[in-house]
């Protein structure tokens, strides 16, 4: 049995002032196009569908269509929510859709649901755990120790009765011990939000969202599959693609990939203005269609140069110096950096300027607590 592994579209989200809608159209209809070529039997969404839990209705109608497209091509959809999304919005309609193959995880209510599906092999059992905080478990385990993630999620999968004679999948976005961020992902400082991959233990894959660069963390059985498009000037260097899953007799798998061409790519160049204004600077691809960051190192600051070369490179993104006024590469990368912080990494970061140590764990599960008391509040 085969399956495509997909997550964190974040739909809508806009990269600085450029909205990517039709970036992420033009990737999703290459997903349509493989789906159509490679016939998996079904396709995993691990989550952050959208970018914002009240999603614009451009992004609404672009996952509306790509739904329908993947459905009538017969390849079954299992949806989860992540963190960026409301687990109350995306789950509308699930009963309804399960006629046509698509299955949106329901909000969490203390089980993990189950679509179970059939070949010559035997039974496949798909399990989908939507993003889930400790305060989220805890009203349903009031017995059971939920101190941390880890322990979260543990017992939310000990709701399931395990067949381990079975093929058993588990989709889930979490953010998994071992895991390498990209800078673009909303994570939380101090290992407080981190999930032990032990718990995945008895799956035979478990297909990962939440992390943006794709990734397997300790064996090949458990993989974040990354974002379909780069949303951080971190991710300039990655290569992006979609994880194809083929599960044969228990524990025979393989994973491969497919690789996912961008409309726009994410480029980064250096240089004096006159150096990067040249003509032949716009005629050299990638660059004069790329989502840019320029990094200007002449010493003296060019009166209007953004608005000068946003006429030469469109999508021209941030602009800023590497001089001897300013400093290093170093100072350049922590202003980027600042922009992409949680709430939590930079309460983290002032409280280490302020009192020159680091915030401890204790102090983080307590800033954590009241972020997601706050957020819960305004949700």
């Amino acid at each position: 049995m085969k399956f495509f592994h997909l997550a964190d579209l974040h739909l809508g989200k806009r990269y600085g002032e450029l909205p990517l809608i039709d970036d992420q159209r033009y990737v999703l209809d290459q997903v349509v196009k493989l789906v159509a070529e490679h016939k998996p039997d079904g396709l995993f969404i691990a989550g952050d569908i959208y970018d914002k839990p009240v999603p614009p209705v451009d992004a609404v109608e672009l996952f509306d269509n790509f739904l329908n497209e993947i459905s009538a091509l017969g390849c079954k959809v299992f949806v989860i929510s992540g963190n960026h999304d409301s687990a109350e919005r995306l789950a509308f309609g699930n009963n309804l859709l399960k006629g046509s193959g698509v299955y949106f995880s329901p909000v969490f209510a203390g089980k993990v649901e189950c679509v179970t599906l059939q070949d010559e092999y035997g039974n496949v059992n798909i399990y989908s755990l939507p993003f889930i905080k400790p305060a989220t478990v805890r009203r349903f385990y009031p017995d059971s120790e939920i101190a941390d993630y880890t322990s979260a999620v543990r017992a939310a999968l000990s709701s399931i009765e395990l067949n381990l004679n079975e093929r058993n999948i588990l989709i889930a976005h979490q953010f998994v011990t071992g895991s390498k961020n990209s800078g673009s992902e909303e994570v939380v400082v101090g290992d407080v939000g981190n999930v032990d991959k032990e718990v995945f233990a008895p799956f035979d894959y478990v297909a990962l969202g939440h992390i943006h660069g794709a990734q397997n963390i300790g064996s090949e059985r458990v993989r974040y599959c990354g974002t379909p498009l780069k949303y951080s000037l971190s991710e300039k260097g990655d290569s992006k693609s979609l994880t194809v899953v083929t599960i044969e007799n228990k524990w025979q798998l393989k994973v491969d990939t497919l690789p996912l061409i961008p409309q726009r790519d994410v480029c980064e160049i250096k240089g004096e203005y006159n150096q990067i204004s040249l003509q032949k600077y716009y005629e050299n691809a990638p660059f004069r269609n790329a989502i840019l960051h320029i990094v200007l190192t002449d010493e003296e600051e060019v009166p209007d140069a953004f608005a000068k070369l946003r006429l030469i490179y469109p999508y021209l993104i941030t602009l800023k110096y590497d001089n001897a006024r300013t400093g290093s590469d170093t100072q350049l990368c922590e202003l980027v950096a600042e922009e992409e912080k949680s709430p939590q990494e930079t309460f983290a970061g002032l409280y280490e300027k302020q009192n020159n140590t680091p915030l401890t764990a204790e102090y983080s599960a307590i800033i954590q607590k009241l972020i997601e008391k706050v957020w819960g509040e305004e949700r």
